[in-house]
């Protein structure tokens, strides 16, 4: 076989041919290019910004409204949320010691006043009584004898001036002695003055008949204490009292809510009274009735602050003085007609707002 002349020893060698570069990628017309993140994310985070932006400013008008509308309205009124309802609450107190025999009433009954509410036991002031009318009628007894001895002393006094004109004419006859005579006087000068004597027992002895009758009164007057009855018409609250108690004069057992007026106390602080005046209107809303408001008018104003009235007063000429601002208590009357379908009763806590000007 013959030897390739391009493969001999002499023969040039042949060269490697370049290689061929990677040709791009033709982009398809409708093949869009990608784009970064960020130049996606742009309108989003613009819109955002804009929401944003929008909420704040709606969020800045409404508390610039809001401001104002409080400013202008505390301008023209004064509030405070510590007041309560008050009504007459009167005690029902025993005026005379003794065991409980019987309880007419229970709790949160209505009464009339008037109304036989408890007993007590009245055997001792019975007794009492009947010790009173006996010496009523010993001391009139007294009166009797006293009289009957005027009587008799007016007789004798009657007797003896008799006596003295008899002696008078015969000691004018000289028929008798001067010293029988003299004695005939003195006699009837006695007589008389048992007379003045007598009668001023009569008069001792009415004044004693008088106080008899006086402690009868009074005796008889603890017995009817006995039946306790109702001092008002109202509601029977806070009853304490048992069958077989033994009470005190003067201890509480009850007592009862007075019908009808109410009226409302508020504790305005010191620096919002500046304004206020009798008769000025004032909304009242009770938390017992909320998005109900009742009508009324400030009726007073209270000569003290609450602190004045305090079991323990504050002094503040001792120790470290520390100002706090005090509240001043206004009296504030309803000017609605009591509505029965929502009964205020006292203790309710209220909102009062006073219109000041």
């Amino acid at each position: 076989m013959t030897a390739d002349k391009s493969s001999g020893p002499g023969s040039p060698q042949p060269q490697d041919a370049p290689a061929e570069k990677p040709r791009p990628k033709k982009v398809e017309e409708n093949e869009t290019s990608p784009e970064p993140a960020e130049a996606k994310d742009a309108p989003g985070r613009k819109r955002r910004r804009r929401i944003v932006f929008v909420i704040l400013a709606i969020l800045f008008v409404a508390g610039a409204i809001f401001g104002i509308k409080m400013l202008i309205f505390y301008k023209h009124h004064a509030e405070t949320d510590d007041a309560q309802i008050e009504a007459h609450i009167d005690p029902v107190l025993p005026k005379v010691s003794g065991y409980v025999t019987e309880i007419l009433v229970d709790d949160n009954q209505r009464v009339e006043a008037g109304q036989p509410l408890l007993a007590i036991d009245t055997r001792d002031l019975q007794a009492k009584v009947d010790t009173a009318q006996a010496a009523v009628a010993s001391a009139d007894a007294k009166i009797a004898v006293a009289r009957a001895n005027v009587a008799s002393a007016r007789v004798q006094s009657a007797n003896a001036a008799a006596d003295v004109s008899r002696y008078a004419a015969l000691r004018a006859k000289e028929e008798v002695s001067q010293q029988q005579f003299d004695a005939s006087k003195t006699a009837a000068g006695s007589l008389e003055a048992g007379v003045a004597a007598t009668q001023r027992s009569v008069s001792a002895a009415q004044a004693e008949a008088a106080q008899k009758r006086a402690d009868l009164e009074y005796a008889l007057l603890q017995l009817s204490y006995a039946r306790v009855v109702a001092p008002a018409s109202g509601v029977v609250s806070r009853k304490s009292v048992e069958v077989g108690q033994f009470v005190q004069a003067g201890q509480p057992l009850l007592a009862i809510v007075q019908d009808g007026e109410t009226w409302v106390v508020a504790n305005f602080k010191e620096t919002q009274v500046r304004k206020m005046r009798v008769g000025q209107p004032v909304e009242i809303e009770v938390d017992a009735y909320p998005k109900v408001v009742f009508h009324g008018k400030v009726d007073s104003f209270a000569a003290a602050t609450g602190a004045r009235f305090a079991l323990l007063p504050p002094d503040n000429a001792t120790g470290n003085f520390t100002k706090v601002v005090q509240r001043i208590p206004v009296k504030v009357v309803f000017t609605d007609p009591p509505d029965a379908a929502r009964p205020l009763r006292a203790g309710m806590n209220v909102t009062a707002i006073v219109r000041v000007s």
